[in-house]
């Protein structure tokens, strides 16, 4: 009889999506109304929602940044699924400095990197402080062959920049990126990341429902 493989832990890290649900200023927030409801005359609920691709936690694609990049629908998923590590640079901001995470990177660093800024993640409310990459620490991650960069915030850029240096140092160095995730109850380590955007084809973002899985021992 085949053993039974010990099932693997998953943390989701995604935040709740409602109306009401934060956005960034100017953002369409998600609003939802129902285009059928069960009734004699029809035997389904069918909801109609209007969002912002950046609600919830997200993926941006190269053209958030770039008027000649790629949309989140043509984007290579690769970067999106596989190993990763969480890193806590708690409390840290304005910018996630390379001295927050060194301490955990080393020669084995995966190729996604996820950084924890939040004791609690403010699910419920705008954050205009909200913690950012310096765009050093990115240059300094794609230089050991990070593919995909995540955080805790709304954005890996400070909320009133205008020049969005780390979004631009991205887009030089061909990399990924996840925003609004939710990190709180889960440990430094290595994990599994599976967080595939939607092909919206012609879309500058989209949602994921990002999760952390486990990895076999």
């Amino acid at each position: 009889m085949r053993s039974q493989q010990p099932r693997l832990q998953i943390w989701d890290i995604s935040p709740p999506v409602h109306e009401g649900a934060p956005v960034f200023p100017g953002d369409t927030p998600y609003q939802q109304r129902w285009a059928a409801t069960i009734s004699p005359g029809c035997p389904v609920n069918v909801s109609e929602i209007k969002l912002s691709p950046h609600v919830g936690a997200h993926a941006d694609a190269p053209l958030h940044y770039d008027p000649e990049g790629q949309t989140i629908g043509d984007v290579d998923l690769t970067p999106f699924l596989g190993p990763c590590r969480v890193i806590h640079a708690i409390d840290k901001g304005p910018l996630v400095e390379w001295d927050h995470i060194a301490h955990a990177v080393d020669s084995t660093l995966p190729p996604r990197v996820l950084v924890r800024t939040y004791t609690t993640m403010p699910v419920g409310r705008w954050d205009p402080q909200l913690a950012a990459y310096a765009p050093a620490t990115v240059e300094r991650l794609a230089a050991m062959g990070v593919k995909l960069i995540g955080i805790d915030t709304a954005s890996i850029d400070p909320a009133d920049s205008k020049t969005l240096e780390s979004h631009q140092r991205i887009r030089r160095l061909d990399l990924r990126v996840l925003e609004n995730l939710v990190l709180d109850d889960v440990p430094e380590g290595d994990y599994e990341l599976i967080a595939l955007p939607l092909k919206l084809v012609s879309a500058d973002a989209s949602p994921v429902r990002a999760v952390l899985r486990e990895l076999p021992r």
